[in-house]
This record gives structure tokens, C-alpha cells and sequence, in this order.
């Protein structure tokens, strides 16, 4: 896996994490693939994991006892997901969706293949993946924040802090101040993501 950092005066480092740099991993029933971003703590024990996933077929989601999970189409025509409550439509466009893991909701895919990205939280991690607005600040006081964009865009901190990014990127290590996402093509969906947690501390 290729990680950038890049540590500016002495504040804490950005690091970029970018999906074209990790294998994917087959699922075991063949309907797709998985990217894992990033985990905390490391391994089965983990208490947050951001993923990016392929999905090729219909099929239900692995149930996840415990978890509260966030689900956003970010490629693709999008899925049509039954849960409990009904089914949800969601494209690109849809805010991203926060179900309970053990639910293991049918998918159904609109018009051939999506790729999306999945936030799951458990062990009293508390979390949101929600949708960024172009050139929009944020400032929601998260212990752990990060970015994800589809398309080239640029992380803008304060003046003296700016990171291009790739397309399908992660950037981690936002720290607390505003900050904001600068897209070529503001079409393109780009995501904030916050825990409150902190990584690299004990649990």
C-alpha cells in the first residue's frame, strides 16, 4: 500500500491513502470486492474500517452484529437495498445511508455494477459519513476526521495548508479547524468522515 504523509510546522500529518494503490479482495459468494481504507485498531478487532466496495451481482450484504453501518453509491446507476422498514433507492446522488449491520439487507442492482463506500462503526464508536459540498467549509468537531473524493479535488485547511488529491482518495488527519473540498467537477460526489476517536491511542 502507497501512504503519503506530509507533516506542515507542527501540526499533526495528512495522510493520503489512495484506492488505486490496495488489492482488492474477493468476496467469497462472487458478487464483488472489497478495498479496505482504513481500520482502527488494526485487525478483527477493529472499532472503525472505511472501505470501498465493487459490487458485480445481486445478493445480500454479510450481516454485521453490532455495528452501525453508513453505505453511499459513489460509481454506478446504484442499488436498491431491502431493509426492515421497505426498500431504498440509492445513486450517486443519495445521501449516504446509516442501517444496522445485523439487518444484512437484500441488494439489488439497478443497472449493472456500483462501487461504494461503507463506513462501519461498533464498541461505542460513534461516527457519521455524510456527503461534502463543494467549496463548502466544515468544521464538525470530530475527533478523527478524514475525506474521500471520487474525483480530483483539493483539501483546503488554512493558507497554509492545501493537499491535491487523486481521484478515489482518502485523506486522513484533518485535525479540528474548517475545511473544505475544492472539486474540478463538483458533479462528483466527495464525502466527510468523523469519529470520535482517536487514532494511534488505546482503546
Amino acid at each position: 500500500m502507497n501512504v503519503q504523509s506530509a507533516v506542515i510546522g507542527d501540526v499533526p500529518p495528512l495522510t493520503q491513502i489512495r484506492a488505486a494503490d490496495l488489492a482488492p479482495q474477493a468476496w467469497r459468494n462472487g458478487g464483488g470486492s472489497t478495498r479496505e481504507l482504513v481500520a482502527w485498531p488494526a485487525g478483527p478487532a477493529w472499532r472503525l474500517r472505511l472501505s470501498l466496495a465493487d459490487i458485480d451481482a445481486a445478493g445480500p450484504f454479510s450481516a454485521f452484529a453490532g455495528v452501525q453501518r453508513w453505505f453511499a453509491v459513489i460509481e454506478g446507476a446504484g442499488v436498491v437495498l431491502s431493509l426492515t422498514d421497505g426498500e431504498r433507492r440509492l445513486t450517486p446522488q443519495s445521501e449516504p445511508l446509516c442501517f444496522d449491520g445485523a439487518c444484512a439487507p437484500g441488494c439489488r442492482l439497478i443497472e449493472g455494477p456500483t462501487r461504494d463506500l461503507n463506513l462501519m462503526l461498533r464498541g461505542g464508536v460513534r461516527g457519521r459519513l455524510f456527503r461534502a459540498m463543494h467549496d463548502t467549509p466544515c468544521a464538525e468537531p470530530w475527533r478523527w476526521r478524514a475525506c474521500f473524493t471520487t474525483g480530483a479535488a483539493r483539501w483546503q485547511g488554512d493558507e497554509a495548508r492545501a493537499v491535491e488529491l487523486d481521484a478515489l482518495t482518502l485523506l486522513c488527519g484533518l485535525g479540528a479547524g474548517p475545511c473544505r473540498l475544492v472539486a474540478r467537477d463538483a458533479e462528483l460526489p466527495m464525502f466527510w468522515i468523523g469519529a470520535d476517536i482517536e487514532m494511534g491511542t488505546p482503546a
